[in-house]
């Protein structure tokens, strides 16, 4: 094992025992080079490993903190049968809790939550996913929803549902009305549709630099890319999603029954 590697996995056994504990301020590189008996370019090393971890932050001009862990958010493949029950209950009962409250933990009070709708066409890749023609009108959605005690979003959102197939209700295509208790199951049963299935893909990626600025994600740090689709009852695309997760604050619970023999 390389020295940096000694010192790193150290440093990471004493911050997951809580010595030190999350926020306080590690000693200076050059105790910790002189600790370890190491020089100061591998001590920096050692550091990196543990910021790319996420263990760790460093301040500018402050030093070296141990990182005040991030609200995990556990996405689970069952949330959608959840979201389809809640979707024709009574408005008192959709207005209690919503799907980021169930994967937080956290109570509505707990979130502060953006939306922003807009009209586009849909380009190759959309005309595929949701089986329509090249230009055909969308209404984007844009999501993202934080913990008020933290400054960045659990992640960024963007759902994608076909104009015309929503328009019967104008409350659809205005952002206003969100949050939408219930969610867009909920929505989408106001226009007579219900999902069948969700279907999900996952693949990981490095962050774009606008990503890693708007998750404050450090370097290291991975995205988890989810494009989910829901399929109706008739067989269509109805909504497709592009999640953007950051990969220190995401946790994929994946739930199969299977029939017994």
């Amino acid at each position: 094992m390389a020295k940096y590697e000694k010192a790193a996995e150290a440093l990471r056994n004493e911050i997951r025992a809580g010595q030190p504990q999350a926020g306080e301020r590690l000693p200076a590189e050059t105790t910790l080079a002189e600790r370890f008996r190491v020089s100061l370019p591998t001590i920096r090393q050692a550091l990196g490993v543990l910021q790319a971890e996420g263990l760790i932050e460093r301040r500018h001009g402050r030093g070296t903190f141990v990182r005040e862990p991030r609200r995990l958010v556990a996405r689970t493949n069952e949330r959608h049968q959840w979201e389809k029950d809640r979707a024709r209950q009574p408005l008192a009962e959709r207005e209690k809790t919503g799907a980021t409250e169930r994967d937080t933990g956290l109570q509505v009070d707990d979130l502060v939550f953006s939306a922003a709708y807009e009209e586009v066409s849909a380009d190759a890749d959309l005309a595929e996913a949701l089986g329509v023609s090249q230009g055909e009108p969308l209404v984007r959605r844009s999501y993202q929803t934080r913990y008020r005690r933290e400054d960045f979003p659990f992640n960024i959102a963007t759902s994608y549902l076909v104009r015309e197939m929503v328009a019967a209700n104008p409350r659809l295509l205005d952002d206003s009305e969100e949050p939408w208790p219930g969610g867009t199951q909920s929505q989408l049963h106001t226009v007579g549709i219900e999902v069948d299935r969700v279907e999900e893909r996952v693949t990981a990626r490095p962050p774009s630099a606008e990503e890693a600025e708007a998750l404050g994600l450090h370097p290291g740090v991975s995205v988890l890319v989810l494009r989910k689709s829901c399929v109706d009852t008739e067989g269509r695309v109805v909504e497709v999603s592009d999640v953007i997760l950051p990969g220190d604050r995401t946790e994929m619970v994946f739930v199969t029954p299977l029939e017994r023999w």
